[in-house]
């Protein structure tokens, strides 16, 4: 009985020696693949920040900065390896930075609310043609 004891004792511990092995090999061997986001996401992140900004300065009636220089680059921004520049994005790259410009305008006849909401409108047409998921964010960037 000792003799069967001490087997299955040893048995038992090298069992567990070669799965700590084992654990460690499979271990070695995992590579993580992890989300690197583009310019161009980068960018309409910072776009999107910015808007919350200027938007709450709206709504406290506080004077406006100047146009973000940094928006230009929706031209040349590197978009996800899945995507790709077409026409349609273009003409609409083209039309938002004119209307994000309209909001900065002290000159206009046009409300600021109304100059806002269109540009913010602009974004979620765009994204309505390529991009869907972010649009639910964007639209809380409306003022009523």
């Amino acid at each position: 009985m000792k003799l069967f004891l001490s087997f299955f004792a040893l048995a038992l511990l090298f069992s567990c020696n070669n799965t700590k092995k084992e654990t460690a090999t499979i271990k070695e061997k995992i590579v993580y693949d992890m989300y690197q986001p583009s310019e161009m996401s980068l960018l309409m992140k910072s776009m999107y920040d910015y808007n919350v900004t200027v938007r709450q300065r709206i709504l406290e009636g506080e004077k406006l900065d100047v146009f973000p220089s940094n928006f230009l680059n929706i031209h040349s921004a590197e978009l996800s390896d899945f995507k790709s520049r077409n026409e349609t994005f273009e003409g609409f790259s083209k039309l938002f930075i004119q209307k994000e410009k309209e909001i900065f305008d002290t000159n206009s006849s046009i409300d600021v609310k109304q100059r806002f909401n269109s540009a913010i409108n602009l974004c979620i047409a765009c994204h309505k043609t390529e991009c869907t998921g972010p649009i639910p964010k964007i639209r809380k960037l409306l003022i009523q």
